[in-house]
């Protein structure tokens, strides 16, 4: 498990985009795809244009979701919107290579048809996990990654791909991975920046392990192939 902390938001974004840059060129050098699946929320906002500017085959690259708001994929809360905007249009990637979550469908049948798809472009049994190339989250202030959110019973569950999850704080219908999904990558990458995150920070690194109220903790942190950047500010409080 890699952890570093930079002086700010911006050289964390720059240093994880460069570790999501490597892990794709190391891919595409021994095989003809790449699979990155993407979150939203506010550091991806630094992220992906740096990732923008990186001269990858972005042809072979297909991009998936971490989670999605249950909004259209034209609203502004949309994942989906963040990283075509930023990422996927600026640098050209395929329609076909884009595998987005229909969310202007109902949530529980927006999740069903992401986990099928899922499902055909990985050629999976019934009762098999995706394994993404690189999976890129963040972390909320209230610990909560993905759409799994603190007291979510589908943190247990290690068996599913996708599910459709209401948000009770924000009285949100939400699309994710589940658990068994998040645990699956060859890579995991996280950057998380600001103040509101430190108390986050240090509960996944130094909490007591309890992931039903700190989700984020379901990501172990002596795992090889996980990456944390972090600003001065997310890390303050960490003892390393």
């Amino acid at each position: 498990m890699l952890l570093k902390h930079f002086p700010t938001a911006e050289q964390a974004a720059e240093a994880c985009c460069q570790h999501i840059i490597s892990s794709l060129e190391e891919v595409l050098a021994a095989a003809p795809r790449a699979t990155i699946a993407l979150s939203g929320g506010s550091t991806p906002k630094l992220l992906f244009p740096q990732m923008a500017q990186a001269p990858l085959p972005w042809d072979r690259i297909h991009v998936f979701w971490v989670d999605e708001r249950a909004v259209p994929p034209d609203h502004e809360q949309s994942n989906y919107r963040l990283a075509e905007t930023l990422l996927i249009r600026p640098v050209g990637i395929p329609a076909e290579n884009v595998h987005r979550v229909r969310a202007e469908l109902e949530p529980r049948e927006a999740a069903a048809r992401y986990a099928d798809e899922i499902r055909e472009f990985f050629g999976l049994g019934n009762q098999e996990l995706p394994r993404f190339d690189v999976m890129q989250r963040g972390v909320g202030a209230d610990v909560h990654t993905a759409s799994l959110f603190p007291g979510e019973p589908l943190i247990q569950d290690r068996h599913g791909i996708a599910e459709a999850v209401y948000v009770e704080k924000l009285g949100q219908w939400r699309i994710t991975l589940l658990p068994g999904v998040l645990l699956a990558p060859v890579r995991t990458v996280l950057l998380v920046a600001g103040p509101d995150k430190a108390e986050a920070v240090r509960t996944v690194f130094e909490g007591p392990y309890d992931p039903i109220r700190y989700p984020a903790q379901l990501l172990p942190t002596d795992k090889t192939g996980i990456a944390w950047f972090t600003d001065d500010a997310a890390a303050v409080m960490l003892k390393r």
